[in-house]
């Protein structure tokens, strides 16, 4: 199977769109007009949202800058040369209005990862808008009615494996609270800067040099391991060697929002001497459950509480399968801080696994039969990369098709080595009929997840997989509403 790459589909794309195809293009029958993101049913849909009235403007420069990781030093893209780029907090019900300029040598966007927004601002181009060239710039509007942990990345090329991302906080005015800090922790693997760049890692990951660990960047294709082996792992911009301090007082409860940035990474984090109680998974509550340590895949975010004892401890993040830590610090008093190196006893204790979490009552999807169901087999190898979907890579003519007020369920069934984080654009689905709300969920090697959704965002959304070498290979496909 040949591999296509991200112009190939841009192209592809705006062609059909350009010849009236793209509505008209479907996985299952031969003519299906769709509700696409320029429809009046978009505005329609958006103007039900619960909205406070109140909108948070704010600006962005996608930009390139040398950035301090805390020792090294890189050269990479970033939103206003800051890592990540700055926390957007706002509260259920407020609008944001986001402005991006793109002073980038490529074209790019903002994806709003997590939020169920109006389809034409998911920026996920050419399906949803037209990519922002070099030098222009486009203002980001909808409404935010649904609280929760987020985050923004570009969906163009490999530009999340550098520095583009950015923390989307949604509070909940009925949140009852009971903590008295607030964080958010995202981690990230790094590569760039580092004498490669992503575009190169996916250039030799496409040559076959998956399948030779002793290649610079590259990991040779364990499972848990994936594809990259990076020289920095962050949490919040920053080596090990020196870690952002967070700082708190004895017998204090703090709310840790963790946010997967990664795009080859993931990570099994703990707080040494702690346990976590996991209030949130992916913006959605469920029923509080205690670990000692959470594997999060890329994409993913939970949302824990902490009460926190005396000292200072270390916030351990271990690139799974590839025996490397991020690490930040808790102080709550005095004491030598713990070595880069620290892997706390934590990190090898109680792990919570999905079948643990339950939806919280108000979250949970009412019990109903799926009116459509999908079946999608996660295929393709290391040695050719070839990633794909139902053994073909990403056709933008495709469509798996639905309609508005259905409940639909996708299966994905991965049929590879490697694990995926696949992630479904717009909406947020029930794991395995009971399981907790999320938007993307990790499918291992030789398993089988469901998700259903209630058809209630219509346009046309992306499905894929998280890791970003894999996404852009062609793991990839569409979700779309038909009239």
């Amino acid at each position: 199977m040949s591999t296509i790459d991200r112009r190939t589909f841009v192209r592809a794309g705006l062609a059909l769109a350009g010849t009236g195809l793209f509505s008209a293009c479907t996985s299952n029958e031969t003519s299906a007009p769709l509700i696409l993101p320029t429809s009046a049913r978009i505005g329609q849909v958006e103007a039900r949202r619960r909205a406070t009235g109140h909108t948070r403007g704010s600006k962005l420069t996608a930009q390139v800058a040398q950035v301090d990781l805390g020792g090294p030093q890189v050269r990479t893209w970033t939103y206003d040369g800051a890592l990540p780029g700055k926390e957007i907090r706002v509260r259920a019900g407020d609008g944001i209005e986001a402005e991006l300029t793109n002073l980038l040598p490529a074209d790019t966007t903002i994806h709003w990862h997590g939020l169920a927004l109006r389809n034409d601002m998911d920026g996920a181009a050419p399906l949803t808008q037209d990519p922002i060239v070099p030098g222009g710039s486009f203002t980001y509007r909808f409404v935010a009615d649904t609280p929760g942990t987020y985050w923004l990345h570009p969906h163009a090329g490999t530009q999340l494996d550098r520095g583009l991302y950015a923390p989307v906080i949604v509070e909940d005015p009925g949140d009852p609270g009971g903590y008295d800090h607030d964080w958010t922790v995202v981690l990230d693997d790094w590569i760039d800067g580092t004498g490669t760049t992503p575009d190169e890692v996916l250039t030799r990951l496409r040559q076959g040099a998956g399948g030779m660990g002793s290649m610079h960047g590259m990991s040779g294709g364990t499972a848990l391991g994936g594809d990259v082996r990076y020289p920095y792992y962050l949490i919040n911009g920053r080596v090990p060697a020196a870690p952002v301090t967070f700082f708190a007082q004895p017998g204090q409860r703090a709310r840790i929002r963790f946010v997967n940035a990664a795009s080859d990474t993931a990570f099994r984090v703990a707080l040494g001497s702690h346990r976590l109680r996991v209030t949130h998974t992916d913006g959605f509550a469920v029923q509080p459950v205690d670990i000692d340590t959470l594997l999060i895949g890329m994409g993913e975010r939970y949302d824990v509480t902490v009460a926190l004892d005396d000292g200072i401890f270390p916030l351990v993040a271990l690139a799974e399968g590839k025996n490397a830590t991020a690490l930040a610090l808790v102080r709550t008093g005095g004491g030598s801080p713990p070595p880069p190196s620290i892997r706390p006893a934590e990190l090898d204790g109680e792990l919570l696994r999905y079948d643990r979490l339950k939806p919280a009552e108000e979250v949970r999807l009412p019990a109903k039969t799926p009116d459509v169901e999908h079946r999608l087999d996660l295929t393709g190898g290391m040695m050719s990369y070839d990633w794909g979907i139902n053994g073909q890579l990403f056709d933008p003519a495709q469509r798996l098709l639905i309609r508005e007020d259905q409940r639909v369920r996708i299966t994905f069934a991965n049929r590879t080595m490697m694990w995926h984080p696949m992630h479904i654009h717009g909406h947020t689905f029930q794991l395995d009929g009971t399981g907790p709300r999320k938007d993307t969920a990790i499918v291992l090697p030789g398993r089988t997840v469901t998700c259903d959704l209630a058809a209630d965002n219509p346009g046309q959304w992306m499905i894929h997989c998280h890791n970003t070498y894999h996404h852009e290979t062609g793991m990839a496909t569409i979700l779309g509403y038909r009239t």
